[in-house]
């Protein structure tokens, strides 16, 4: 696999044409195993884009299959009080990619030494993305700890709110705002260096899904 998986026709994005939710998805498959596919078709571009945008498209493709590996193993967990599962499998591919921390940081470091770096490519999908690979930036999210990087990049690039990210990540939703503060703020100090970001660190906080860039230090 070499990019985002693919859905099955009439499934991308939309759930299906059958109505039901991701937990009616999820309790009915404990029935009929087969009906989680529907659950991947879902979410898995969403998921592999997120992963790539943290490890690089190659382990990207190992995250997606174990995140859903792990998901459907132990679906008959599942809280089917919470109806959308994204935070759920969002949590799953945290935890995969928090063993990977070591890899993360030194791309990280690298990109933000040098400028390149190959993971690099693989966070930026459209042209207005590029603010998302410079440099500083890289340096920046590269000082954060590893829950403090978690949190802000669920928030930025995977578009959860924080409650979501509570739930992703099993933490009290306080938690998920200080840690949310302290990284915003260590990210706003290591920008305010850099001349190239000086006016966009004045702009107003970003709307819901806006991608990571200075503002979101606000």
């Amino acid at each position: 696999m070499t990019g985002p998986p693919p859905a099955r026709p009439g499934t991308a994005g939309d759930g299906g044409d059958d109505g039901r939710d991701d937990a009616d998805v999820i309790a009915q498959s404990l029935d009929e195993p087969e009906l989680f596919a529907g659950l991947y078709d879902r979410h898995a571009p969403d998921i592999h884009r997120y992963a790539a945008r943290r490890l690089g498209e190659g382990a990207a493709d190992d995250i997606t299959a174990e995140t859903f590996l792990i998901a459907f193993r132990t679906r008959a967990r599942y809280d089917t009080a919470h109806r959308l599962a994204r935070p759920w499998l969002y949590g799953i591919a945290a935890n995969l990619i928090g063993k990977h921390r070591r890899s993360e940081v030194r791309a990280l470091k690298a990109l933000a030494r040098t400028g390149h770096d190959p993971v690099a490519a693989s966070w930026s999908d459209r042209s207005d993305d590029r603010v998302a690979v410079q440099a500083p930036l890289a340096g920046a999210l590269a000082s954060l700890s590893p829950g403090d990087r978690h949190v802000l990049l669920l928030v930025a690039w995977a578009d959860l709110g924080y409650q979501e990210v509570a739930e992703a990540l099993r933490i009290p939703l306080g938690t998920v705002r200080s840690r949310l503060n302290r990284a915003r703020r260590k990210v706003r100090e290591a920008l305010s260096t850099d001349p190239a970001f000086a006016p966009a660190l004045d702009a107003s906080p970003p709307t819901a899904g806006q991608e990571l860039s200075p503002s979101w230090t606000k």
